[in-house]
């Protein structure tokens, strides 16, 4: 049971349940307007604690870091939506005592708000304001891939060739050559030929590696503009100077 002497170390604790699970952290102390003793938290879930939620403080401890609560986080956070913003109406805490299976002491009891700081004995009222909280989260815009496919190309190279052609050669008769000149009949009729060859251009292909291709993802860094609705709270004076 927590007393009211620990009132003041309540606000912005975190709330965790029997499982050891963390709920969310303290938003607004709810008191019994008879006895004075904490009854209701309401707990701060969501993304950047958006949400509230109430959960009883009956058989609650309160340790140096933290609330246990006597409920599981999925009982809290599944109980009936009050908005935390003044005293629980009878109507909302039969409600919730309904949910959590619980015997309201005075049914027609209200409870209090205290934000922790305010409390007893304190002559001073805090103000607060709400402020965006920007985050971000991931999420999937497309996909990227490697996809190999084959193209038929038409290229050009040039390539050497050579051919023979066939040339007449005559020499004098010498001294050298006489005797092979005169070998044979003096006066007769011959033929001689010679195979002539030409190189023809042919072409192959051939097939060679010519660079290494991988995805890689980059992270861009940028700026974006979020906008949102924040709650302020105001303070105003109203005695007998008039109101401010």
């Amino acid at each position: 049971m927590i007393s009211q002497n620990e009132l003041s170390r309540l606000t912005g604790t975190d709330v965790y349940d029997t499982d050891g699970d963390k709920i969310g952290s303290v938003g607004q102390v709810y008191l019994d307007s008879q006895s004075g003793d904490p009854e209701w938290v309401s707990v701060k879930t969501g993304l950047f604690g958006t949400k509230e939620t109430f959960v009883p403080l009956q058989r609650a401890s309160l340790s140096e870091d933290r609330v246990v609560v006597a409920y599981d986080k999925a009982r809290a956070k599944d109980a009936p939506r009050v908005d935390a913003d003044g005293d629980l109406s009878p109507a909302e805490e039969q409600e919730l005592y309904t949910y959590y299976g619980l015997t309201s002491g005075t049914t027609t009891s209200t409870t209090t708000t205290t934000t922790g700081d305010a409390g007893f004995g304190d002559d001073a009222m805090t103000r607060s304001e709400e402020h965006l909280v920007a985050g971000t989260r991931a999420e999937e815009i497309g996909k990227a891939r490697l996809r190999k496919y084959v193209v038929t190309e038409q290229e050009q190279v040039r390539v050497a060739v050579s051919h023979e052609e066939a040339r007449i050669e005559r020499e004098p008769i010498t001294e050298a050559n006489r005797d092979a000149a005169l070998r044979g009949p003096d006066i007769h009729e011959a033929e001689y030929e010679v195979t002539l060859e030409a190189e023809r251009p042919v072409v192959d292909t051939e097939t060679v590696p010519v660079e290494r291709v991988r995805l890689n993802k980059e992270t861009v860094r940028d700026e974006e503009t979020v906008s949102g609705q924040v709650r302020k709270e105001q303070i105003e004076f109203d005695g007998p100077q008039g109101r401010r």
